[in-house]
């Protein structure tokens, strides 16, 4: 049996254990620093709580001795002390993150490491990136890669369509960072909240924009490959522009503590959501230009005994499946790994990622 680290007891990380725990195959060591959040997790003979601090490195690697796997479900500013730890502790590495600079960070931290270091196992950046990879190997050569991913609620009510599903944090990040990209061969980056688009898909209508993060390691593996290559959060229309109000014309994304605390007090979370996957890719097949398209939705559901949240699930159930490939062989055992590493096939056969293949 497998004993792993988990750091974050949130909402992703009780999906986690819950996950991991009912498998059979996994000890779950749960750290979090908030003893409310811990007792929020499933009580089970497989899952071990600490309430123990993670702010300094060294002293936390101590907490990771004897784990063969560490999965940080944390805010992403703690994303490189969590990283820093499991290498000191020699342990795997596996994070949710979507913060560039923190993948770049353990990139380097990978250098010679002699146990793997999967950043980026959620959605997106995570599943969306097996995805696109799987639809490019089809081409003989490639023009456009477009993704689209939102997390939505099922039942819009307020003038942004919109309901807290997952880090209020990791949310401002995508809406206020750079946004990398490849544009007509040549890589760069594209300011948040632009270029907008519309479209409809199972008739209903959906408006996208630029986010941050949600492309992962995808510029550098497609870099010089791919005419285009772009990420964009799906929403309902009108979304877009409110929160561009917010972010420049009030100038909230310079006090980032003030647009948390105004979405937290005013929109509530939801456990009735959807998450929408819209992959397309064109290129060449045969000699003729050619476009194939993924698309998935997958709805909130009831796992063991708890109603889980579709973005729940779906992040979850992301580095629960990289875990076992990971242990499976399946996926290079030390080093950096890149997500559009895992084979598609592999993903969705596991019996995490399962929940990714048959949808709603």
């Amino acid at each position: 049996m497998k004993k792993v680290m988990l750091v974050g007891g949130g909402k992703i990380g009780v999906a986690i254990t819950e996950f991991l725990s009912g498998s059979g195959d996994y000890r779950v060591t749960v750290a979090d620093r908030d003893r409310a959040s811990l007792e929020r997790m499933p009580h089970k003979s497989s899952v071990e709580l600490r309430q123990v601090d993670i702010s300094d490195a060294h002293e936390f690697s101590h907490e990771i001795e004897g784990h063969d796997v560490v999965l940080s479900a944390t805010p992403y500013h703690l994303t490189n002390t969590v990283a820093d730890a499991a290498k000191r502790a020699g342990a795997h590495y596996l994070d949710l993150t979507e913060d560039v600079e923190s993948t770049r960070h353990i990139k380097k931290l990978a250098e010679g490491a002699k146990t793997a270091f999967i950043p980026q196992c959620g959605l997106a950046p995570g599943f969306i990136s097996i995805v696109a990879n799987d639809l490019t190997l089809k081409f003989e050569k490639l023009r456009d890669v477009n993704m689209r991913v939102g997390a939505l609620p099922v039942f819009p009510h307020n003038a942004l369509k919109y309901n807290l599903t997952w880090s209020t944090d990791g949310l401002i990040n995508e809406y206020c960072n750079p946004c990398e990209s490849i544009r007509d061969g040549h890589r760069g980056e594209v300011p948040a909240l632009e270029e907008l688009e519309e479209f409809a898909l199972d008739g209903t209508e959906y408006e996208a924009f630029n986010t941050s993060g949600g492309l992962g390691t995808l510029c550098d593996t497609l870099e010089g490959k791919v005419d285009n290559l772009n990420y964009k959060t799906v929403r309902y229309p009108g979304h877009r522009d409110i929160v561009k109000m917010l972010v420049r014309d009030l100038r909230l994304g310079m006090r980032r503590d003030v647009l948390k605390d105004v979405l937290e007090t005013a929109i509530p979370i939801t456990y009735q959501d959807v998450v929408l996957i819209f992959v397309t890719v064109s290129g060449w097949r045969e000699g003729r230009l050619t476009q194939e398209s993924y698309a998935k939705k997958i709805y909130a559901q009831t796992v063991g005994d708890r109603l889980m949240s579709a973005i729940q699930v779906t992040t979850a159930c992301g580095i629960c499946a990289m875990t076992d490939l990971l242990f499976e062989g399946k996926l290079p055992q030390k080093g950096f790994v890149r997500q559009e590493e895992a084979r598609l096939s592999d993903f969705l056969n596991n019996r995490f990622g399962r929940y990714y293949a048959k949808g709603l």
